[in-house]
């Protein structure tokens, strides 16, 4: 007995709330048109699959391969991984003869914007229980395996140690084997010092200052070779921090804070130099730089004294309108500070001086409670 298709029954038209109906069913030769046309793409498929077979094309059959029917055997080409292209975008396109099969994750390439990381593998890093990671657990660390000068190698003694801190305090001294040498043939071209003529020059200063000048005359003379502050440049030559800062108008010498090794370092200028900037370029002649020096002494001066006055003024406008208030209160009749009650003359009875706010000290009447403002000179 023939069995026949089963079909899905058609759809009843039934009229919308809006009164459009829906779109009318296909008809039997619209039906019976549409099924030839699924057969014949059906069977172009098959046939290229076929061809595709026979000329063992791996990109065809790569993505045909789950159109096989069940129980069909598929070719060797269909499954092998040899002749795979670089463009198949696929996770099983690996490598046939890697170790472990098809692995994808092998494969998988991480974005540019990602790709600067390190990979730890924490099974084998040691447990430091202090959330850090050690010399030796972590290698791709610059800041742990970058030496520490001021700390002794691991490789080295305590006298090699201390025999490569001296060597390296002579060079940056200048100072014994790293002392420049002395010419016997150019005699005219060696420096000497300045002020005896000796060959024993500082050539740390001579470098740093342009001085060639020996020790013995730095002793001698603190007068005119004696090291000043950044502070006394400023305060006593009244020059400027641009100015203090210009390596080729003034140089200086650097050396550690003596009072906290965490601030900056010290500044060290050469009297002789700052003397003749200050003389002969800024202000002329000494006696401009005392004249200068003396005017702003005195403008300093004025400004604190008016600075005082206008300080005294508020205290008595303050103390003028406390004693009209007081008066106010009490009514009509009397002088500031006489008494109220009695009617004989009062003397205030000063408590303690206390401080305000301002910082300003303040007393009180034990008896009328009049406050006064006082002013330390």
């Amino acid at each position: 007995m023939a069995t026949e298709r089963p079909s899905t029954p058609l759809q009843q038209a039934v009229a919308t709330h809006s009164g459009i109906l829906p779109r009318s069913p296909l008809t039997p030769e619209q039906v019976k048109r549409i099924e030839i046309n699924r057969l014949k793409a059906k069977a172009i498929r098959d046939q290229k699959e076929i061809e595709a077979r026979k000329q063992n094309d791996p990109a065809t059959l790569q993505r045909s391969s789950s159109n096989f029917a069940a129980g069909q055997k598929r070719a060797y080409s269909a499954i092998s991984t040899s002749n795979i292209p670089a463009s198949l975008r696929d996770g099983r396109g690996t490598e046939a003869g890697k170790p472990g099969g098809f692995r994808p994750l092998d494969e998988i390439q991480p974005a540019r914007n990602f790709t600067k990381f390190v990979e730890y593998d924490f099974s084998k890093m040691t447990d430091t229980k202090g959330g850090f990671l050690t010399v030796e657990d972590d290698p791709h660390n610059k800041a742990l395996h970058t030496p520490n000068a001021d700390e002794k190698p691991a490789h080295m003694t305590l006298k090699e140690w201390e025999r490569h801190q001296l060597l390296r305090s002579l060079r940056e001294q200048k100072a014994g084997p790293f002392e420049p040498g002395l010419s016997v043939l150019k005699v005219e071209e060696n420096k000497t010092c300045r002020e005896c003529g000796s060959l024993e020059v500082d050539w740390k200063w001579e470098e740093i200052f342009g001085c060639a000048v020996c020790n013995a005359c730095k002793e001698k003379i603190p007068e005119k070779y004696s090291l000043l502050t950044k502070t006394e440049a400023r305060e006593d030559y009244l020059l400027t921090d641009p100015e203090l800062k210009d390596d080729e108008l003034l140089p200086h010498l650097e050396r550690p804070n003596p009072h906290k090794s965490t601030w900056n370092n010290m500044m060290l200028y050469l009297r002789y130099q700052v003397e003749e900037y200050a003389f002969s370029k800024k202000w002329g002649s000494a006696e401009a730089l005392d004249e200068e020096f003396t005017k702003r002494e005195t403008e300093k001066k004025k400004r604190k004294e008016d600075k005082f006055k206008s300080k005294l003024h508020e205290l008595k406008k303050r103390t003028r309108v406390e004693a009209y208030r007081r008066s106010r209160q009490a009514g009509s009749g009397g002088d500031f500070g006489d008494h109220i009650e009695r009617g004989g003359k009062h003397t205030h009875v000063w408590g303690r001086t206390v401080e305000n706010k301002d910082g300003i000290g303040v007393k009180s009447c034990v008896e009328c409670g009049m406050n006064v403002e006082e002013l330390e000179f």
